[in-house]
């Protein structure tokens, strides 16, 4: 790595007719470490530096080590007075939609990502079908592959005799008695019988001699490591089972950080830190509020939010953004029946009307709607469309501050990514779990994101437009993920992400939860004194 580095400097110093001596060299290498620049920023930095230092009237061919410490010097002064002006949370605040999200596919052959030039559909493909499975995963191998316990070192130890080799489904061909690792996807063939299968096939699984299967949530068309032995009978007879090791956010930055997943520019590690340490510091203060199962039709719902805004402008605390996801109304409305959706609008009406009437709310506050499984959109299948536009106009037209957005959809907000997702995910998957884990405890339910991957079902079981699959994707793993559910309400941070579930927003409780970037962790909440 050093050698490589050395290389960089090199190279790119030349670039400017620059000639680098031992001294210049170790400088350089001493800034790249003190900032832990990603291997990818390396070169821009260095031309950034060597640009500069060019600048200088004093500048040598071969790099003045004193010049070069005078030009990092001075970029460290700006830094620092960047540093002082106060930064506007406005101008890092980013609502990005499914629909919006440059898609990015695995290449096998690059061994990276690469960006999809063509065009996208609602309709798909049999290809964007195949491609978005495939490309689940790929990305899911990449990081096992990345784990220590599959990943060899490169220095000679005994603990490379304990790394654990992946095998393909056809290097079990001819091989009865061996015992092998597979990654694949748990599914049920034209017979009925679960088996797992990958990009080269699949193999039927028994499970009469698994003593405990691993922690997490086993369901139809998730993805699982199993270790077993090769049959005469061509099955494979499980003695473990567990789910692919997740990969924590800073990992996959590292990697891939030069990649614009969002389509809203890419930072570097070193500008999430820098951002960080200022949201702590300078917006410790600040808060999201989550709030799920919004009926507007409940008699109760109204006069709840009112009291919610009563309490915020009393008490001078006013959420940077309130996330409202729907369902917007208790109960599906017929299709064509005319008078449900018309006084499905007037709620929404009301909504604008009661929100309007705080002007500090309006005028500070970010409104983001997202619809839930019984809203009035274009399409029912995942990602979903945003609110009917005709349904919502007079918000849009008194509340200058609110999103309508996709089902899920994402919130940038200076490094930190925030994935908002309105499905009743729980029971669907409670009702599709495969006869691996009697037993299943709430612990399981909330470790999916090991899946990376926010629908971890099979195409029929969960139908998704395979050309957006890739809005569904939880990788890099986010920094807050907010699974608005009917499920109970829970919060827990797994491998670096805040995982929580705000709960109904119905009834007599009207609970929800707050979400306070500063200390990347959330809280539950009620509508006290109503």
């Amino acid at each position: 790595m050093a050698d490589t580095r050395q290389r960089t400097i090199i190279k790119v110093f030349r670039k400017f007719s620059n000639s680098i001596g031992p001294d210049a060299l170790e400088l350089l290498n001493e800034i790249l470490d003190r900032h832990e620049i990603a291997d990818a920023d390396v070169e821009s930095s260095l031309e950034t530096l060597a640009k500069a230092y060019n600048k200088q009237d004093d500048a040598e061919m071969k790099v003045s080590v004193e010049v070069l410490r005078r030009v990092y010097d001075s970029f460290q002064d700006e830094n620092e007075h960047v540093e002082k002006e106060s930064i506007d949370p406005e101008n890092h605040l980013f609502v990005i939609n499914a629909f919006e999200m440059p898609r990015w596919t695995w290449s096998q052959e690059r061994g990276t990502f690469e960006r999809s030039g063509a065009p996208l559909t609602s309709s798909g493909s049999a290809e964007s079908r195949i491609a978005s499975i495939r490309d689940r995963l790929n990305i899911i191998k990449q990081c096992v592959l990345r784990n220590e316990h599959f990943a060899p070192s490169t220095l000679p130890s005994r603990d490379r005799e304990r790394l654990v080799t992946l095998r393909s489904t056809k290097q079990l061909l001819g091989r009865p008695g061996e015992r092998f690792l597979l990654l694949g996807m748990l599914a049920h063939n034209k017979e009925g019988k679960l088996c797992i299968e990958d990009a080269d096939g699949s193999v039927e699984l028994d499970f009469s001699k698994l003593d405990e299967p691993g922690d997490g949530l086993f369901t139809d068309g998730c993805f699982a490591l199993v270790e077993g032995e090769y049959t005469q009978e061509a099955t494979l007879e499980i003695i473990a089972i567990g789910q692919p090791p997740c990969e924590p956010r800073e990992i996959a930055r590292s990697i891939y950080g030069h990649i614009d997943f969002l389509g809203k520019g890419s930072t570097s590690l070193l500008e999430d830190s820098q951002f960080a340490t200022r949201i702590r510091e300078e917006l410790s203060e600040l808060h999201f509020f989550f709030l799920s199962d919004v009926w507007l039709d409940h008699p109760q719902t109204l006069p709840g939010l009112r009291k919610m805004f009563d309490n915020c402008t009393e008490n001078d605390f006013i959420p940077a953004v309130i996330v409202m996801c729907g369902n917007f109304t208790s109960k599906s409305i017929s299709h064509g029946n005319g008078r449900e959706v018309q006084r499905y609008q007037d709620n929404f009406d009301e909504l604008a009307d009661l929100i309007a009437s705080y002007p500090l709310i309006t005028r500070k506050t970010h409104f983001i709607l997202v619809p839930g499984p019984l809203d009035i959109t274009v399409n029912s299948t995942l990602p979903r469309r945003p609110l009917l536009a005709a349904l919502v106009a007079r918000l849009e037209a008194k509340v200058h501050k609110i999103h309508f957005a996709t089902n899920p959809c994402r919130i940038k907000f200076f490094d930190q990514e925030i994935v908002v997702f309105r499905e009743d995910l729980m029971a669907r998957m409670l009702r599709n779990v495969v006869g691996v884990k009697p037993d299943v405890r709430s612990e399981d339910l909330k470790r999916f994101v090991d899946q990376s991957h926010l629908t971890p079902l099979t195409i029929n079981i969960q139908p998704t437009l395979s050309d957006y699959d890739h809005s569904l994707r939880l990788y890099p793993l986010p920094t807050a993920l907010i699974l608005a559910d009917k499920y109970e309400r829970y919060k827990v941070t797994y491998t670096g992400c805040h995982v929580f579930n705000p709960g109904s927003f119905v009834g007599g409780s009207l609970v929800f939860s707050t979400y306070k970037p500063a200390e990347l962790n959330s809280e539950e909440w009620y509508v006290f004194g109503f």
